[in-house]
């Protein structure tokens, strides 16, 4: 286990590095994504003001805003970029040297954005989570903040990640086949935000639509992590849902192992 670790290291300081390096077109992801949370924010706000300030679905106003927030953080935490870069690795032939590589293919993806992620998630987790619990007691009037919903959290989030990883790595595959992933991929991103609740809570579905959505991993990815985090989940609720984020993780990494052993025998590249 330590040899192992010690192989994919490397990996990790790419991962950072890259970052670093590229932090101009990290700064502009960042300020796209803040903008599309502002959005979110007004029209919110104008479908309250048009119901009178009330609940919708089990949200007033105060929580539909830490809920945006939330989804906001939790999208940057679970971002993969594994689909898009095996989609260019193959378009441009570059994945044949990675390939040549006496290290698990999947384990590389892994490392390299686990790196990024340790750069990206302490510059904007820790300020968000505090923006979260300050406009909750400035609306509320009460400080809300709960240690061990955090904890879940970051265990959810983490979970979240790896399922969104494994999925992405799936799908990455198909390239594989077709050589070029640009435009499904962005047909899958704009599928998967609005299953996984990242658009609008699935409460405000209808009840039939929302349990049959709640059962696809999609939920697992932003919907669960934030309602561990609001406390809508407890008990039995929080534990099965927990299950089920386990289940897709296991699923997906498991369907990525069994892709790669295929796609692998019968790869072609149109580049170098």
């Amino acid at each position: 286990m330590k040899r192992r670790l010690k192989t994919y290291l490397p990996f990790v300081n790419a991962g950072m590095q890259e970052v670093a390096t590229y932090r101009v077109n990290w700064i502009f992801y960042m300020i796209g994504n803040t903008l599309t949370c502002i959005v979110s924010y007004f029209i919110w706000k104008a479908v309250y003001a048009s119901n009178g300030g009330g609940s919708v679905s089990g949200f007033d106003m105060p929580q539909m805003i830490a809920y945006l927030v939330l989804v906001y953080l939790t999208n940057t935490m679970i971002a993969s970029d594994a689909s898009y870069v095996i989609g260019e690795e193959v378009r441009d032939g570059a994945i044949s040297m990675r390939m040549l590589k006496p290290v698990s293919y999947n384990a590389t993806f892994l490392f390299q954005e686990i790196g990024n992620k340790l750069f990206t998630e302490f510059i904007i987790a820790v300020p968000l989570i505090i923006a979260v619990e300050i406009i909750s007691a400035v609306l509320s009037g009460a400080v809300q903040f709960n240690i061990l919903r955090l904890l879940l959290f970051l265990v959810s989030v983490a979970t979240a990640y790896l399922i969104n990883f494994f999925l992405n790595i799936s799908f990455g595959f198909v390239a594989f086949a077709t050589k070029n992933l640009w435009g499904v991929n962005l047909v899958k991103n704009t599928i998967i935000g609005f299953l996984s609740g990242a658009i609008i809570p699935l409460s405000f579905l209808p009840d039939p639509l929302e349990q049959v959505f709640l059962l696809l991993p999609f939920a697992s990815l932003n919907y669960t992590p934030v309602m561990i985090y609001m406390g809508k989940y407890t008990g039995l609720t929080l534990l099965y849902y927990l299950g089920m984020q386990i289940f897709w993780m296991i699923a997906f990494w498991a369907l990525s192992k069994l892709l790669w052993k295929v796609v692998s025998r019968h790869l072609s590249v149109q580049g170098g």
